[in-house]
């Protein structure tokens, strides 16, 4: 067994989430930097109708790329579980398997979603003035599915190792890229919504490219090699038994933000565009905070294999707190400069004014998705999908779905529509903890 770059079954728990999560999140944050590059470039050199286009594709950005970023979960939590289990062989096969299931849902997402963007977007009421400009922006970013799905099978490899640092330097060199690709095509080149697309996409690809390269030069038992690629199926249904869900739940969630997007359509695109530079935070938070859920599940996989019981829950524990205490934070920052956050994306007066409206309702409520998110994390650490995917559907999906067809319908502004965020987290949050003590002792109960 080779000597893994970190080894979560031993050591301060704390310091050793600290250390695993804080390149994560810079991670993260260029991800999100990607989408909000183009909002930004297109916002302040394109005019407020390529923001508006730009914006309206977000809902479903996230729900596609939701999906393959909860299948690289899935791998990060079986290299983690056989990594703790030092069981050189059974890493070997999930590392070469595994890319051959991330890329096949990569190259399937793209395929249907450039077939059917039109379709989604006239599910979401998107305003005739934003449509093809839209449409345009999805058909082209949607290119990059296959590239984002390596990314993310590479990054869950690495995290299952406790290396998160390699694909921090991979994607600050492709963020980078992207800005500067953007600039480029916007003000040189006048490409519009067009040019922040691609330069999305040789950004993924550049990103992709890195990351695999890293694996392949690796001496370990997670080395990639190209000759060993081939299709072990117990791995695959393993993967895809803890993969698939989490991806689905990343895109339901993202589902029912459809109806939520719908419901913010039904106002002027002075609210849309507001929206649309507001929900810019939202990503920021959230990949924040999701450090901390990768870390979780990391944790717990690697001490589930090793069987050490004591850290499971306190992996659950600390993770939790921590992501509680940043999503409060960046609450804090965006109560005191959220102004100038949304500043970034438009200099109109009324789009900034409305903007505000939402940033200040999420605000408050951020920090408490923490107790949803990392039970679920925890729970697919304890190779639990099915129940916790259950769970938010009912809880995070259904509930908003109501509650858009009855609160918001009632009231119909647009605070009664950001506060069903709090309260379909805090819900979801009781049933989720409760499952997850459920899980933890019967799985203790097998492993003796």
């Amino acid at each position: 067994m080779k000597t893994v770059s970190l080894d979560m079954t031993k050591g301060p728990i704390n310091k050793q989430i600290l250390i695993f999560t804080l390149p994560l999140i810079f991670s993260n944050i260029i991800q999100v930097l990607f989408n909000m590059a183009d909002v930004a470039v297109v916002g302040r050199f394109a005019g407020a109708e390529a923001l508006g286009s730009v914006g309206s594709t977000v809902t479903l950005v996230v729900l596609f790329t939701g999906f393959l970023i909860g299948l690289g979960g899935g791998v990060n939590a079986l290299t983690a579980l056989f990594i703790g289990a030092k069981s050189d062989k059974d890493v070997e096969e999930t590392v070469h398997t595994s890319i051959l299931v991330c890329l096949f849902f990569g190259l399937l997402i793209m395929t249907s979603c450039f077939l059917l963007a039109g379709v989604f977007l006239r599910l979401l009421n998107t305003k005739v003035e934003l449509f093809d400009g839209a449409l345009l922006y999805l058909r082209i970013y949607f290119c990059g599915m296959p590239a984002l799905a390596l990314f993310n099978y590479g990054n869950g490899v690495f995290s299952a190792m406790g290396d998160t640092k390699k694909p921090l330097y991979y994607l600050s060199f492709s963020g980078a890229l992207n800005v500067v690709l953007n600039l480029l095509f916007v003000i040189v080149f006048d490409l519009g919504v067009a040019g922040v697309a691609i330069a999305s996409i040789i950004a993924q690809y550049v990103s992709a490219a890195l990351v695999l390269n890293a694996l392949i030069k690796r001496t370990d038992m997670c080395r990639l090699s190209l000759a060993k690629i081939r299709f072990n199926k117990e791995k695959a249904v393993r993967l895809c038994g803890l993969g698939v869900p989490a991806g689905l739940q990343n895109a339901i969630f993202q589902l029912a933000n459809l109806f939520i997007q719908a419901g913010v359509n039904s106002f002027d695109a002075v609210v849309v565009e507001g929206n649309s530079a507001a929900a810019n935070a939202d990503g920021l938070v959230y990949t924040t905070m999701a450090s901390f859920y990768t870390a979780c599940t990391s944790f717990v996989s690697q001490n589930l294999g090793a069987k050490n019981r004591e850290r499971i829950k306190k992996s659950l524990l600390v993770a939790m707190f921590d992501a509680f205490f940043i999503g409060a934070f960046w609450g804090i920052l965006l109560l005191l400069f959220g102004r100038y956050f949304l500043n970034i994306f438009s200099a109109d007066a009324n789009v900034i004014d409305t903007g505000l409206k939402r940033l200040t309702v999420m605000a408050f409520s951020y920090c408490v998705s923490a107790f949803m998110d990392c039970p679920i994390a925890a729970s697919r650490g304890l190779g639990k999908t099915g129940m916790p995917t259950f769970i938010v559907i009912m809880g995070s999906c259904v509930f908003r779905i109501i509650w858009v067809y009855t609160i918001f319908r009632y009231f119909h502004t647009m605070e009664s529509l950001y506060l069903l965020y709090v309260f379909s987290w805090t819900l979801t949050a009781v049933f989720e903890l409760i499952y997850f003590a459920h899980a933890y002792k019967n799985t203790l109960r097998l492993t003796d």
